[in-house]
Formats: C-alpha cells, structure tokens, sequence
C-alpha cells in the first residue's frame, strides 16, 4: 500500500471533502449558537436611554448673576457654575503656584474668552463630600471659594485645594459653550 492511498475496509477510498463539510457545518452552527447566546447578555451592559441622556446637560448662564454660582446635575454629579465678579477673577490670577497643594493656573481651569465662568465638579477631594458656597449664604472659607465642612478642605475662588485634608482641586468636567450664555457640559 502506498503512503498516499488509504482504503477502508470496504475497498473504496474515505470521503474527505464531505467529512470536512460536516465539521464546517457543526462549527458554523456552533459559533452561531454562541452568539446568538452571547448578544443578549452584551447588549444588556450598554447604558440606557436615560443614562445616555445624562452624559451630556445644556445649561443658560444668563439667569445667573454676577458673583453668584448655581448647581447643575450632570451625570449624578453636582456640577458648581460660577459667575465669577473681575475681582475674584483677579485673586484667582494673583495666586503664585507655590502657594498650591495641587498647583494649576486660573487660565488652565476656564475657557479663554470666558474667564468670569468657573466649571467645576462640587465633590470634595478629599472624601467625596459636597462644599458649601453656592448659596450667598453659605461659608466660603478664607479663600472665597467653596468650604467643605465635613474635614475643613478650603477651594478658592478658581475651585483650587488652598487648605485641609484634600488633595486635588475640585475636578473641571469637560464643558464648551454653544454661544456665550449657554454651555454644555459632557
């Protein structure tokens, strides 16, 4: 016998070609089976419309007067606008980088063109807590900013780590403005 010819018991050659057929078949029904298993599962790990609407949040700046900052919800996420008045702007651009735990300039933190708007996430550093200073009323620390009353944290008026436990500034979400009285933020 040859190394070439292999003959089954009954004298006729195997059916290679339909042999392969079938394990294709097979695998093909399989991997469609997989998939058809797998999709529903995979599908189910994207985020819902109402989660879709949430990853972005138009905003008017115009209702918000000069020296005041509103909250906006942007994710589940307090999001601190603030109008900010020259002078705050001015004590925000005085500030020397040494004087910072976490030092960033106030050009780095607003939009050029924009400077009297400050977007900040309003969750603490610290220990994810909300700051006060919103409200005209609220506590402001010695800084002008934000003042975390759960462990003392202080944020000036540009959102940057000036006193206590924390140890980053607030976070700048990613926002643009659509015109100069409205912003998106997400």
């Amino acid at each position: 016998m040859s190394a070439t010819a292999h003959v089954q018991g009954d004298g006729h050659a195997p059916d290679h070609s339909k042999r392969d057929f079938l394990k294709l078949v097979a695998a093909s029904g399989a991997a469609i089976g997989v998939g058809s298993l797998a999709w529903p599962l995979i599908d189910s790990m994207n985020p819902s419309g109402d989660v879709l609407a949430l990853s972005s949040v138009e905003f008017d700046l115009a209702p918000v007067p000069l020296g005041q900052a509103v909250t906006v919800v942007w994710r589940g996420k307090p999001v601190f606008v603030r109008h900010r008045t020259p002078d705050e702007i001015k004590t925000a651009e005085a500030v020397k980088l040494s004087e910072l735990g976490d030092p960033q300039l106030d050009s780095d933190r607003v939009k050029a063109g924009h400077e009297q708007w400050l977007v900040v996430v309003g969750i603490c550093t610290h220990l994810g807590c909300v700051p006060l200073g919103n409200k005209s009323t609220d506590p402001r620390g010695d800084f002008g900013g934000w003042f975390c009353p759960c462990h003392g944290s202080q944020y000036d008026v540009s959102g940057r780590m000036r006193h206590g436990p924390a140890p980053a500034n607030l976070a700048v979400p990613p926002y643009a403005f659509m015109s100069d009285t409205r912003i998106k933020i997400g």
